[in-house]
């Protein structure tokens, strides 16, 4: 599968102040993909690059084939953007904001409007004015905006940013499902990190103003996590420093037992092995997801 985005050796700069510094960035066609990273470290300048907002110092850019500097309009045509200004017009009605949207697109469906407003749930709201919309039917709006011309790109600035825990939820299910029915490649920009591991396909990590890591969560997994450490709820009250199987495990809070295994493949081992003589009511890994390893990454390049 080859890349519809495609950026080697992108740098940026701002006076003298370095903003981005060699970027090397891919994503394939109908993928979801976290872009992440502390604040400051040049994410919104990217996407701003990316779709042309913004010209890189050096480097080149292909999105779909096209440069964003020469082609900006035709990236702008076949791409949906949401930023942390959301970019409507709160004098005018939700229902207002996506007719002149849709006609600046070229839209001709008009029933695309209403689609929207009931994917977002927002019909009840659709002739309110857009100042009088909440943070979250505010972010919800820019969606329903972005998609009105059925992009297949999305760029999406911090989409979560200001929304409580049941819009964060309502807002990546929205995405997901999205991506599923349509096949349109997702690029989020996003800081918080717990909220992309499951709707993400891959992740992008940024530090020191570059990319410096990108893949699926199994690859970056294999990667970066040498150790698994498992909590397993049982009976088996390991003693202080003890081994069960050979495998150094301690006693937790809440009755579970936390054991490190050399890799995740040696779990249903030792569940079969305690299960000879223990009983055994849950378990979960503990130091496989995004958060942890996204420290890995931190702690490899900063080393």
């Amino acid at each position: 599968m080859s890349p519809i985005i495609e950026v080697a050796g992108v740098s940026k700069a701002f006076d003298s102040q370095s903003v981005l510094k060699n970027v090397n960035f891919n994503v394939n066609q109908g993928e979801i993909i976290g872009l992440l990273g502390p604040n400051g470290v040049g994410k919104t300048t990217f996407i701003r690059i990316l779709n042309g907002v913004l010209k890189s110092d050096s480097g080149s850019i292909s999105i779909l084939g096209y440069n964003p500097v020469s082609e900006g309009d035709e990236i702008l045509k076949v791409s949906g953007i949401v930023t942390e200004s959301a970019g409507l017009y709160g004098q005018m009605s939700g229902e207002e904001n996506l007719a002149f949207f849709a006609e600046l697109y070229g839209v001709t469906n008009k029933q695309k409007i209403d689609e929207l407003l009931k994917l977002f749930d927002l019909q009840g709201h659709k002739h309110k004015n857009v100042s009088t919309y909440s943070t979250g039917m505010k972010k919800r709006l820019a969606l329903a905006k972005a998609l009105i011309h059925e992009p297949q790109i999305l760029f999406l600035d911090e989409p979560t940013n200001g929304l409580d825990p049941d819009g964060i939820k309502m807002v990546l299910s929205y995405l997901k499902k999205y991506n599923q029915e349509n096949g349109t490649t997702i690029m989020i920009c996003s800081h918080v990190l717990h909220q992309l591991e499951d709707i993400c396909h891959s992740f992008a990590f940024m530090e020191k103003q570059t990319i410096v890591e990108q893949g699926s969560l199994e690859e970056l997994e294999s990667k970066y996590i040498k150790d698994i450490n498992v909590k397993v709820y049982t009976d088996f009250l390991p003693r202080e420093s003890s081994y069960f199987l050979s495998f150094p495990c301690r006693q937790g809070e809440e009755n579970h037992v936390i054991f490190t295994l050399p890799s995740k493949d040696r779990i249903p081992f030792l569940l079969q092995e305690l299960l000879k003589k223990y009983k055994v009511y849950a378990v979960e890994m503990m130091n496989n997801d995004l958060e942890s390893i996204y420290f890995k990454v931190r702690e490899k390049i900063n080393e």
